[in-house]
């Protein structure tokens, strides 16, 4: 299928970044695409997504041909396919700080999530590890209760566990069950205590992530779990949610880029100068991360994302 969107795109942070933090088994770049399992309403699919001119081709692998409409939402949401990038743009750019980033890079998008409770899940278990840890921890996760599939065309082989199954596998008081959490969870005491929290929120309703939550009632619950910090609200707010006006003054990356380029450093000055970016904050941190030199923000290609993988397995 072709799913169109608005001129310009600028697709390199989109899928570097989508890339660049996929969790092996659950997601790939192969042959041109960003190729990802998804859970949907009847069952289990695979999506493959390729930047083309003027629109995004979308190979769509499903269990169950019902699921076609919200397959197709979930990617057009992934890859913040129906932005205004001309009203984004324009507004940037009225800063003169931020008026050559996005000259050099018009219509940058918001890399989201095909799965906003798998990428809160995700986000915690990303706090304070590198990318390639991150990677690793959702990787073990995913083995141990993810459930399996057969790709025909790739190396995909899990569907990230659903939070309910998590919490399940939490309370199930068999040794087999609770050796096998507990590889899978090898990490502090307290990040996994803070996992099984949102996990349980997630599997309850308590916290709503979907499409056409509420951002503002979202932030306060995720925020009033313990071991949950600004940056996660943050990050959840911005790639599971969907907010445009998320920001992340306190990221290592952006108070890296705001040095550079002549903006405030502290978490409190940066968001005062960030007023002027408003609504659109989320995308102003796009072109602040893109200043720097990352896998996030190059376009994958196959040869890249070998060395990347093999490196991470080192």
């Amino acid at each position: 299928m072709r799913l169109p969107y608005r001129r310009p795109l600028t697709p390199d942070n989109l899928f570097g970044h989508l890339v660049a933090t996929a969790v092996p088994g659950v997601e790939e770049w192969r042959d041109g695409a960003y190729r990802s399992t998804v859970a949907l309403p009847h069952g289990p699919g695979i999506v493959a997504l390729a930047p083309r001119d003027g629109h995004v081709e979308a190979r769509l692998h499903l269990a169950d041909l019902r699921d076609l409409a919200a397959a197709i939402g979930r990617c057009r949401r992934a890859l913040d396919l129906d932005a205004d990038p001309e009203a984004v743009d324009a507004a940037l750019a009225a800063d003169p700080v931020l008026a050559p980033l996005v000259a050099a890079a018009p219509g940058r998008r918001v890399p989201r999530t095909l799965d906003p409770d798998a990428f809160a899940l995700r986000a915690v278990l990303g706090q304070q590890v590198s990318t390639a840890a991150a990677r690793t921890h959702a990787a073990r996760l995913v083995r141990a209760l993810g459930d399996e599939l057969v790709d025909a065309e790739g190396g995909l082989t899990h569907v990230f566990p659903a939070p309910d199954r998590l919490v399940r596998a939490a309370d199930d008081p068999s040794e087999a069950t609770s050796l096998a959490l507990g590889a899978a969870l090898a990490m502090p005491a307290s990040r996994r205590a803070t996992l099984l929290s949102v996990a349980r929120l997630l599997a309850s309703g308590e916290l709503d992530l979907g499409a056409g939550a509420d951002w503002e009632r979202a932030r306060a619950r995720l925020g009033e779990v313990r071991g949950i910090g600004p940056w996660t609200v943050e990050i959840v707010a911005m790639r599971a949610l969907g907010d445009p006006d998320a920001f992340v003054p306190g990221d290592l990356g952006v108070r890296g880029a705001a040095g550079a380029l002549g903006l405030p450093t502290s978490p409190a000055a940066l968001t005062a100068r960030a007023e002027a970016w408003r609504p659109w904050r989320a995308y102003a941190v796009q072109h602040l991360w893109a200043t720097g030199d990352h896998a996030v923000n190059r376009m994958p290609t196959d040869q890249n994302v070998l060395v990347h993988q093999e490196g991470d397995a080192a």
